[in-house]
């Protein structure tokens, strides 16, 4: 329905007019928007600079692809936040992205694997190799793909510069204070020694803020500055520290003379592409400075089908030029894309000059963008390769649990429930997650249960098995290719009257595991299954089982401990929950309480409460 027909706006109950009505009433300025589903979960994140009429579009009659079609289905509530301006709507989008996954959104996989050259952020930067981005104002470079060019780069850079090596903490202060003594590298004109003064500040920083336009790509500007200062040097008759420049020089030149050229007429460009093949996709970036090609990087996206070229290329550069500082003159891409204007816009403020998007159809910038999508292709290639590899290598565990289940599906995902209690109290279920033989821990759930009173394991799994599945498939996690129930005929009966009521749960088989004699019960069959107890596909259900057990007693033993400890301290007289909790979370246990020393239990709540506590438990108090 488009947002200007609106029949049923005036039906307060009916919540697409109500959410219609809400959207009319979005304001006409920048921010991001943030799309919920019935279950308000956020499966969309997006910027405008237009909120009303972004938001509006969405419920209008348009060309869409599949993936915005299906978004649209889903859309239960919208929140928006405002922004002063569209750069911070775009940080901010970028933020809630990385820190709720939304289904709908497009989830770059970069490739962070490989590594950077990280420039620390330190009095004396120091200059290294890393696989591990820490964001304490480190300047990094890459990431690299090629581990042979990273080390030459990285030998070149010191055959060049003057650069410690070492990880000692210089500050001006252990310097002056005379810490440190001067190492090999000194001796072997490898490093000027900073470490003792020998080097100021100031003078350290020209070398690390050469070898950053080195890694920029910006050579010929040192180049020339090294030629200049050779050449004073040469004039003040200082020939020794002038040779010293010269031999920097040829390995620098020696350098440049081996990087690949790719246009003769020196503009930095960024140039990107793209490849397709089914559900996988691979953008690649080549960064071109000064004519010759000095990095390149990828991002991979899974279940690309159904998304738009040109939306999965605006992801990406807007994802490549919020993590990099260094900016070219031309972006060239294979096909327009969505919000260029925004984009050069945010990027011309970011560079603090102007920049061009351009799209080539003929000459030397299109052959460029040719060599990138054949990088491309070769990379989403290997990815499809890989994983069309691993998905046809059935791990032996599950290949012999689907013969002896008879199961039409390979069971590479399976989920294990399991009650917890003690005589009624303190009931929970754990849900374990085995992946293709193997625990999938971030996968895993704890459930405290609720609906019922007394002791009844039927009806705590009724409500384990409705709470994990009771949703649409949209807004499920992926669903299992078998479900275990750890109990016999009353516990699977129990789950299975869940399952058939759930249209999208038919098709997944489901069984019971009972421990007495570990019999297989399958649903609507009196006799059970007995698998030889050297079946590597028991073995398997068994570990599943045990696993669901250790995770549901861990969870129990958790509630129960927490209740008990805070029942027992909040009795004493003066003694809070928070006070409790306190002491819970410092010491774990009323006994470690009671074998701490008087000194700790201070520290931990005060003189006051802590005498309480002790006197209360018949500690000696003085």
């Amino acid at each position: 329905m488009a947002i200007d027909e609106q029949p049923s706006l005036n039906h307060e109950d009916d919540p697409h007019a109500q959410l219609l009505k809400k959207v009319g009433g979005l304001p006409s300025k920048p921010g991001i928007y943030i799309y919920k589903n019935a279950s308000d979960t956020i499966i969309y994140v997006g910027k405008a600079k237009n909120l009303r009429n972004r938001v509006r579009s969405y419920f209008q009659d348009r060309p869409m692809d599949a993936k915005t079609k299906a978004l649209i289905r889903y859309i239960h509530d919208v929140e928006i936040i405002v922004t002063d301006t569209e750069t911070e709507a775009l940080l901010l989008e970028n933020n809630l992205i990385k820190q709720h996954r939304p289904k709908y959104n497009i989830l770059l996989k970069d490739d962070k694997t490989y590594p950077s050259i990280r420039i620390t952020n330190e009095e004396f930067p120091r200059i290294f190799s890393t696989r591990t981005i820490i964001r304490d104002g480190s300047t990094y470079f890459g990431p690299y793909t090629d581990g042979k060019y990273l080390y030459h780069l990285l030998r070149t850079l010191r055959s060049i510069f003057p650069l410690r090596s070492c990880d000692l903490p210089l500050t001006h202060q252990t310097v002056s204070a005379g810490k440190y003594k001067v190492c090999l590298d000194y001796h072997i004109k490898k490093c000027n020694g900073p470490c003792v003064g020998y080097e100021s500040k100031e003078e350290y920083a020209i070398h690390v803020k050469q070898a950053i336009q080195i890694l920029n790509g910006k050579t010929r500007d040192v180049e020339r500055m090294m030629e200049d200062r050779m050449n004073a040097l040469s004039e003040e008759m200082r020939f020794e520290e002038a040779a010293a420049i010269r031999n920097r020089l040829h390995h620098l030149r020696e350098y440049v003379s081996k990087q690949k050229v790719v246009s003769s007429d020196l503009i930095d460009r960024d140039i990107f592409a793209i490849s397709i093949i089914d559900d996988d996709a691979c953008i690649v970036i080549l960064n071109i400075r000064d004519g010759k090609m000095v990095g390149k990087r990828h991002y991979l996206i899974a279940q690309a089908s159904g998304r738009a070229e040109k939306e999965l290329l605006r992801v990406a550069l807007e994802r490549y030029y919020l993590d990099t500082d260094s900016y070219p003159t031309e972006i060239l891409l294979p096909i327009e894309i969505e919000d260029a204007d925004y984009d050069l816009e945010w990027l011309s403020e970011k560079k603090g000059s102007s920049l061009d998007i351009l799209i080539p159809k003929i000459g030397d910038k299109k052959k460029v963008i040719s060599m990138a999508e054949t990088n491309a292709a070769f990379l989403v290639r290997e990815l499809h390769l890989q994983r069309a590899s691993r998905d046809q290598a059935l791990p032996r565990g599950i290949a012999i649990l689907q013969q002896d289940l008879r199961l039409e599906k390979a069971p590479r995902r399976i989920e294990c429930f399991d009650n917890s209690h003690i005589q009624g109290s303190d009931y929970v279920s754990s849900m374990v997650v085995f992946l293709d033989g193997k625990p999938k821990k971030s996968d895993y759930r704890k459930f405290k249960l609720g609906s019922f009173e007394g002791n009844d394991d039927f009806a705590a799994m009724k409500e384990v098995i409705r709470r994990r599945y009771d949703k649409a498939p949209e807004d499920l996690m992926t669903l299992p290719d078998l479900i275990v129930i750890d109990g016999g005929k009353g516990q699977l009966s129990a789950a299975m009257e869940v399952i058939s009521s759930l249209e999208h749960m038919k098709s997944i088989p489901v069984i019971g595991l009972a421990k007495r004699l570990e019999e297989i019960v399958l649903p609507g069959q009196s006799d059970t299954m007995l698998l030889p107890r050297t079946s590597t596909g028991l073995r398997l259900l068994q570990a599943i089982r045990d696993e669901a057990h250790r995770f549901a007693i861990t969870y129990h033993r958790t509630l129960r401990d927490k209740r008990t400890f805070s029942t027992e301290l909040t009795e004493i007289e003066g003694v809070g929950e928070k006070t409790a909790q306190k002491l819970l979370m410092h010491f774990g246990s009323v006994k470690h309480v009671k074998a701490a020393s008087k000194d700790d239990i201070i520290a931990c709540i005060g003189k006051a409460q802590a005498k309480k506590v002790m006197l209360a438990l018949g500690m000696q108090v003085e």
